[in-house]
């Protein structure tokens, strides 16, 4: 077969150069190349937002076209069709990729989970009041609320070890918690409480 010079391929239709291709003519493969790449490339770009990602799948979806051109049915599908839904399906699975397993690059650094030195002394504070506050309460209602919201024990626990109903426990721990609160109402700013803490 004769070659087709490249600026007589600039009106030639995708389906001609293919099948031109594979007839053997290089600048016909040349031509598709030169006229599909930017496309694909712009819409591997588009989807990955990284370039060096988007560039081999464009590679990749070029690569898979010239391997099917001996296939090609003619009139079946528009060869940038085709190409558009290869290189969203080259895309799709690389962003599932990216979400099973991302790169140590864009893991970043793990959390460091330990508290700033500021919250460690804000929490000791905290420790040090609500102790004072709970050493000022009776007795059982100091035991009460500490076997309930510091130690989280449930009520009928609770009535156990201090050998009384769970309906005590309520009151003990209702009573207990109101005192708490009038206690430390004057000191939340100072320990660093917000209106809905």
């Amino acid at each position: 077969m004769v070659a087709m010079p490249l600026d007589g391929m600039t009106e030639t239709s995708d389906e001609d150069l293919l099948a031109a291709y594979v007839a053997g003519d290089r600048a016909a493969a040349r031509m598709l190349t030169l006229r599909l790449t930017p496309r694909v490339l712009a819409q591997a770009m588009r989807m990955l937002q990284n370039h060096a990602e988007a560039e081999d799948v464009a590679q990749d979806a070029l690569l898979r076209l010239w391997r099917i051109a001996p296939d090609w049915r003619r009139g079946e599908a528009k060869v940038s069709t085709w190409l558009w839904q290869v290189t969203a399906n080259l895309c799709t699975d690389r962003l599932r990729k990216r979400g099973r397993s991302r790169p140590l690059d864009d893991a970043g650094d793990p959390a460091d989970e330990t508290p700033s030195a500021a919250d460690q002394m804000q929490q000791s504070t905290r420790a040090s009041v609500l102790n004072a506050a709970l050493a000022s309460l009776p007795h059982r209602q100091a035991h009460a609320v500490r076997l309930r919201h510091i130690e989280g024990l449930g009520n009928s626990e609770i009535a156990k070890i201090l050998e009384t109903s769970v309906e005590a426990v309520e009151s003990l721990t209702a009573r207990g918690c109101r005192a708490l609160k009038v206690a430390l109402a004057a000191r939340r700013e100072e320990l660093g409480f917000t209106d809905d803490q």
